[in-house]
């Protein structure tokens, strides 16, 4: 009974693999776009913590070679893995898919008239670049409460002249 059990068991698995398909690589050797988002918003969160990739693999029993892969999207993390992640750096799970773009998330108009060759709408978002770390970093080492709003009032003035 137990290995007829089990050979029914065996037969579900290959069917539910067969019905689905792992999501596609974005393009010929390419990581799938989602993959880089999730990817970059880690990155975006250790960098906010000053953490390494070092600390990070750590914690997580990897080499900082394998957070790097994962940061590019090279390498997809598991559900377990980003239930450890989001424990590790201290955000809900739902906070490496805030933001992303419709286009990311393969959400397309019907005559979208996307290229193969356009950037990812992710490539060009100030959030996911170093110097936005760096200035939320250093923005939020001012410890006097009044101090920072006065940069971030004067950071809005002079964004709003040019």
């Amino acid at each position: 009974e137990f290995a007829l059990l089990h050979k029914k068991k065996h037969h579900m698995v290959k069917a539910v693999k067969k019905a689905t398909p792992p999501p596609k690589r974005g393009t010929k050797g390419r990581p799938n776009e989602i993959d880089v988002y999730v990817g970059a918003r880690v990155r975006l969160r250790r960098g906010l913590l000053g953490m390494s990739q070092e600390k990070l693999g750590d914690a997580l029993g990897l080499t900082f070679q394998q957070v790097q892969k994962y940061e590019r999207g090279t390498n997809r993390i598991g559900a377990s893995r980003l239930f450890a992640l989001s424990q590790i750096l201290d955000v809900p799970i739902n906070f490496f898919y805030e933001g992303m773009p419709p286009a990311v998330a393969g959400i397309r108009k019907k005559a979208s008239g996307l290229s193969e060759g356009a950037p990812s709408a992710f490539a060009t978002d100030p959030m996911a670049s170093r110097e936005t770390v760096t200035l939320l970093r250093a923005y939020y080492q001012i410890s006097d409460e009044k101090q920072r709003r006065k940069v971030l009032a004067l950071v809005r003035s002079m964004g709003e002249s040019t």
